[in-house]
């Protein structure tokens, strides 16, 4: 018998609105013939208080009990995860990301964005990157491996997963890096976008290798970075730092706290401009740096990791990236353009603009709002799960 979640009285309303989440509090009680069928990451069917079916999904410890894999009474099988990444693959198809063109990397499943919560799937080139969030989707990872092989044939040749550092701590998985299939026999691969290379180590970098969601954002910086003095903060591999100078920036300074980072951010210009680019690379702590620029700038970019990953630390978060916004909007230079950004998920589009714009009171200087930016399509956001709009940012025209 699979293991069954009984839900308490009036508790089954989000699900019929068909959120993927089930929160601890509404578990009445888990019925299940042994309990080792219920360990974390099992498939378990979730009842209401009458004891009608109404979704079936992975069980796990915390305050989220259950990711809603679906809402029908289906088997998990071979067939299922072969439907749901072609329904993925389908919508990539659909924004013209799947040949082999430009850009050669880009997002095929963005859990629950894409109705597999807790997965993340990145295309390099012709090898999936796979990111497990949740115990459940680690468990499957083969099953994953094997419906990519069956939806893009001759399309991929290697998949890799790298959950090591995403699937929960506590549940113990003794989760290990590696290609599930297929193998590269170098470490360093050579991604293109809008034009532009990148070098992506999917084995040793952050994320995935790349981050493939500012890819729209940074094409925007490209359009204003002309003739601009430019300062990246944040840098990682230097992907704005890149499309600014291919916009005709003046000079451009880029600075993370990450030795590693930078140095991957000068390798990234040399391969796309040589060594004569007017770019300088900064290990230094952003915020500190921003303490002291003067006017030197007239377009700057924060796009700093996230600030609260929960609840309990927001309102800190809040006042992080007010600091943070207030010391680059009081000095950056009279017509220059602010390039800020939140993809903390706690941090809703509503509170990162109010967060702003107290920023912007505390600079005293006249602001306008020119754009206002999210993630690409590629990182699609289901409608019955607005937390999935993870990525905010603001584009300023400060006077």
């Amino acid at each position: 018998m699979t293991p069954q979640i009984h839900l308490r009285k009036g508790k089954e309303e989000s699900l019929l609105r068909r959120h993927p989440w089930i929160f601890s509090g509404a578990v009445d009680y888990i019925a299940a013939e042994d309990e080792s069928e219920i360990r974390e990451g099992a498939v378990v069917d979730v009842y209401t208080h009458s004891g009608d079916f109404i979704a079936r999904g992975h069980y796990q410890i915390g305050s989220i009990a259950v990711r809603v894999l679906t809402f029908r009474d289906e088997p998990i099988e071979a067939a299922w995860w072969e439907r749901r990444i072609a329904a993925a693959w389908d919508v990539r198809r659909t924004l013209g990301l799947s040949d082999d063109g430009d850009p050669t990397c880009f997002r095929l499943v963005h859990g629950e964005g894409d109705s597999l919560p807790g997965l993340v799937i990145d295309l390099y080139g012709r090898t999936a990157v796979v990111q497990c969030h949740s115990a459940g989707m680690y468990r499957a990872r083969l099953d994953v491996a094997a419906a990519l092989h069956a939806v893009l044939g001759d399309r991929l040749e290697a998949v890799y997963d790298k959950s090591s550092q995403t699937v929960p701590f506590n549940a113990r998985l003794g989760a290990v890096d590696g290609y599930l299939r297929g193998a590269s026999e170098h470490k360093t691969h050579t991604v293109r976008e809008h034009g532009l290379q990148f070098l992506v180590n999917w084995e040793e970098g952050q994320k995935t290798g790349f981050f493939l969601d500012q890819r729209e954002n940074r094409e925007l910086v490209r359009r204003y970075a002309a003739g601009r003095t430019v300062l990246n903060t944040f840098c990682y591999t230097g992907g704005f730092s890149v499309y600014a100078l291919a916009g005709g920036a003046r000079e451009v300074c880029s600075v993370d706290s990450s030795e590693r980072a930078v140095r991957l951010a000068g390798e990234n210009v040399r391969l796309n401009f040589g060594d004569a680019a007017p770019h300088t690379a900064l290990a230094a702590d952003a915020v500190e740096y921003l303490k002291d620029i003067g006017d030197r700038y007239d377009l700057i970019i924060l796009d700093p990791p996230a600030f609260a990953k929960h609840h309990k630390v927001l309102g800190n978060a809040v006042q992080g990236y007010k600091r943070l916004n207030a010391r680059a909007l009081s000095q950056i230079k009279s017509g220059g353009i602010l390039f800020t950004f939140s993809c903390s998920q706690a941090v809703s589009k509503e509170l990162f603009r109010t967060t702003v714009f107290s920023a912007a009171a505390i600079a005293g200087r006249k602001v306008r709002i020119l754009h206002q930016l999210t993630q690409p399509a590629d990182h699609p956001i289901d409608i019955y799960h607005p937390e999935g709009e993870y990525l905010k940012g603001l584009v300023l025209y400060v006077e």
